[in-house]
């Protein structure tokens, strides 16, 4: 991705390298990955990322030298939206690193399959992701990445120096500003935990679907979806969501504790 703050507006995610370490696999989407309308859903897409990255750890052979990593940031692309019934098809590399945390890419691509009672041809679908991943000792401290696995995320990239500017807006009003909508509750479930007793970072992106619900024309073109995890959030935590919408944008706080937990935006691609 370019460097937000010398390039601050959306710009399309770099396409695969031509040679280096590409992984690649394919799944099936299946119904519990879509919404009611067959749209493939966000916190479905992060789980794919989180499987991908798994699977590509253990692949590379890295899963000994470098098997902690938590996300700070996820970007997704949605182009053409993936339904179901669908393959997918997805490619991970990494489009910048430093000595301690990488940019890990995902294209999604979509062979849409035809079934009874939809008969309807579907454009072939195209999702595009780029997640800001952090190596982490056992401690959960950030700490430096092997020499193995620093040379195999570098075989894509020519970015060795890649540094954290935020793409959201860290706080929002103290208090809620008359034009925006009351703050409302989140509900957290006992399934959304993982075993750090963290809430999982898919699990934010239900908020996010949740609050499409009331904003479907930023689905009904290309949009760029933003999440920045600020402060994990623990089991018995209560979230309330604070909203903005202005034009095609639409900004959301997840606040736990009077702590903004993690900071979204939905964004439509300018003239899509």
């Amino acid at each position: 991705m370019s460097d937000p703050a010398q390039d601050p507006g959306l710009h399309p995610l770099p396409p695969p390298p031509s040679s280096g370490s590409v992984f690649s696999a394919s799944r099936t989407v299946r119904t519990g990955d879509v919404d009611p309308q067959r749209r493939l859903r966000l916190d479905s897409i992060a789980r794919y990322l989180q499987d991908m990255a798994g699977d590509d750890l253990e692949a590379a052979g890295h899963a000994g030298t470098d098997p902690y990593w938590i996300v700070r940031r996820t970007v997704i692309d949605v182009i053409e939206p993936i339904s179901w019934p669908a393959t997918v098809h997805l490619q991970r590399w990494c489009s910048g690193l430093s000595t301690r945390w990488a940019n890990m890419r995902v294209r999604l691509t979509a062979e849409h399959r035809t079934s009874p009672p939809d008969s309807l041809e579907r454009p072939d679908g195209l999702v595009e992701t780029e997640a800001f991943w952090i190596n982490v000792s056992a401690l959960g401290v950030p700490a430096r990445i092997s020499e193995e696995g620093f040379a195999t995320l570098a075989s894509t990239t020519d970015t060795h120096r890649l540094r954290w500017v935020a793409m959201t807006t860290a706080r929002p009003t103290d208090s809620p500003d008359p034009d925006m909508p009351e703050d409302r509750p989140h509900i957290l479930r006992s399934t959304d935990f993982d075993p750090l007793q963290h809430l999982n970072n898919a699990a934010y992106f239900d908020a996010v679907e949740d609050e499409l619900l009331h904003h479907p024309d930023l689905l009904r073109h290309p949009h760029r979806v933003v999440i920045e995890y600020s402060h994990p959030v623990v089991p018995g935590s209560s979230m309330t969501i604070r909203r903005r919408r202005s034009g095609d944008r639409l900004e959301m706080w997840m606040i736990v504790d009077d702590r903004v937990a993690a900071a979204a935006t939905v964004t439509g691609w300018p003239n899509a």
